[in-house]
């Protein structure tokens, strides 16, 4: 492969080979069939405030078929088509604007460096790809993502309308997530081994964390240690992590991060690592000042037992909504046993009165995105776990400050263990297992600060 410029950095996603990715386009053609056309652009730009823009982070779909890093592109698939079924729209090299904003890719690097049959200037796209359109009979897009790629894919359409009379334009609007999503779901080798990356950092910025939350710091402190460890090793948070002492950890999504951690109160932390795009989610809850008393240890055993079980239930074969009914089921008796909720634990499931305590799901998938694309039912049903696919196991029991129903002493405690699990052949790969979780080994590293 041609080599970059000396002292540029390499665009190229690091650890999926470009054989891989024509592997997936080739895959996504078949399936869509020769009289297709599929088209896919690029995340835009956003903009925080004024003139300056959030870090850009390229879309999903666009990122797995081609690993081509910049805004302002489009792909295009043509199966069948003569001279190249897979074309690049792209910015072209320019001196000035790469003088303020760095190396851009341009279109012979496209061609060369990502496997592109070709690849044209992204202005000129609307002269060039009508035409590569015209003949199709459906076209595979994410319809209704992006306000401004709709616009002018109609645009195309209503050109060609005028142009040739009808007749010649695709009849048919289809979802690519219809196709793209599935093959999504089924992690490969190289995959894997950089989602157990992304996951190794997480875990660093974990423990981290743990070692230096201590009672008078902020949870922005703590923050701050998990973005540190995550930027020292390559990576970027995969998404904002929830930072939540004592009784903000009864809010699942709390994201202020901003009050001071107190001791008697715990600290749940979710966060997770992205490394090229792939995505690790961890959460983790532990005793600010070292030791559980004695109603968060019962509330939290009660938690690690659900999903130590759940994650028992991850393995070729077995529903994917297995993990979540053990993850109640054993909530649901702990909670009673311990009074927190009256009566039958049957009974309880059945009207689902572990809810107020548990309202969340135990899993998701996990992938490209943190809540990665793929469906969870199929013909009706839960969804078969395969090998190759990567889900998270996260139960929880989350007890309102407010809730009169129970005694003071459980009011305002939030626990969550959450862990990402692969799916292998024979059972199940823990990626994130190098956290602490057991009662003791938590105390243990705390007192060891």
């Amino acid at each position: 492969m041609p080599s970059s410029p000396p002292g540029r950095q390499r665009h190229l996603a690091l650890n999926i080979a470009p054989e891989e990715f024509a592997r997936r386009r080739r895959q996504l053609m078949k399936m869509a069939g020769e009289d297709a056309v599929v088209l896919i652009a690029t995340a835009p730009e956003r903009m925080r405030n004024a003139d300056a823009a959030w870090p850009y982070r390229q879309d999903s779909d666009f990122h797995y078929l081609s690993g081509f890093p910049e805004p302002d592109a489009v792909l295009a698939l043509l199966p069948g088509r003569q001279h190249g079924e897979v074309v690049l729209f792209c910015r072209e090299r320019d001196a000035e604007r790469e003088r303020w904003h760095g190396e851009l890719v341009g279109t012979e690097r496209a061609v060369a460096d990502y496997g592109m049959d070709d690849a044209f200037p992204i202005d000129d796209i609307d002269d060039i790809l009508p035409g590569m359109i015209e003949g199709r009979a459906r076209v595979y897009c994410h319809f209704g993502r992006e306000p401004q790629f709709d616009a002018q894919l109609l645009g195309w359409m209503r050109r060609l309308r005028q142009l040739r009379g009808g007749g010649v334009v695709p009849k048919e609007f289809v979802s690519l997530g219809h196709l793209l999503h599935d093959l999504r779901l089924y992690k490969s080798r190289a995959e894997l081994k950089l989602m157990r990356a992304s996951a190794a950092i997480a875990v660093e910025a974990h423990r981290a964390a743990m070692a230096m939350a201590r009672a008078g710091r902020h949870e922005y402190e703590v923050e701050a240690e998990l973005l540190r460890m995550m930027r020292s090793r390559g990576a970027v948070a995969a998404f904002p992590p929830i930072v939540a002492g004592g009784v903000n950890a009864c809010a699942m999504h709390y994201q202020a991060n901003r009050a001071v951690l107190k001791n008697g109160d715990l600290l749940l932390i979710d966060a997770g690592a992205e490394l090229e795009c792939y995505a690790s989610d961890i959460s983790r809850s532990f005793p600010i000042s070292g030791r559980f008393s004695r109603e968060q240890r019962a509330l939290y055993e009660i938690v690690l037992t659900a999903q130590e079980a759940a994650i028992d239930e991850v393995m070729p074969g077995r529903s994917y909504s297995t993990a979540h009914d053990v993850a109640v089921h054993v909530i649901t008796e702990g909670l009673c046993a311990l009074g927190l909720i009256k009566g039958d634990p049957a009974e309880a499931i059945l009207q689902g009165s572990y809810k107020r305590f548990f309202p969340a799901k135990t899993s998701h998938w996990l992938g490209l995105d943190v809540h990665d694309v793929g469906d969870y039912r199929v013909d009706g049903e839960p969804r078969m776990l395969e090998p190759g696919m990567v889900l998270t196991v996260e139960p929880g029991i989350y007890i309102a400050p407010d809730d009169m129903t129970v005694p003071e002493a459980w009011r305002g405690i939030g626990i969550r263990i959450e862990d990402d699990v692969a799916v292998t052949r024979d059972g199940h790969d823990v990626l994130t297992a190098d956290v602490p979780k057991q009662p003791e080994e938590i105390e243990a590293v705390l007192a060891a600060r």
